[in-house]
């Protein structure tokens, strides 16, 4: 896994979700949030926030072709773009 660390306002992309799985963009930081959208590798997000839940680093982004679309996302899987 790339860990993409947490530049606020910097420019992600999706790395490691696999070729068969997509990236879960939740609602909140952690696993117990709804889904809004899965996310394949490749995607170009743009990073807001970042906190830590439960020993994992989790990102606010948004979509950077619809930055209307916006959750949370595990920074286990965002390389720099």
């Amino acid at each position: 896994m790339i860990a993409g660390g947490c530049a606020v306002g910097s420019s992600a992309v999706v790395k490691g979700a696999g070729p068969d799985d997509l990236l879960k963009l939740r609602e909140g930081p952690g696993l117990e949030h709804n889904i809004i959208i899965g996310l394949p590798d490749g995607t170009r997000l743009n990073r807001q926030s970042c906190v830590t839940t439960n020993g994992k680093v989790w990102c606010k982004v948004s979509l950077a072709e619809r930055p209307s679309v916006s959750g949370y996302v595990s920074a286990d899987y965002l390389a720099h773009r």
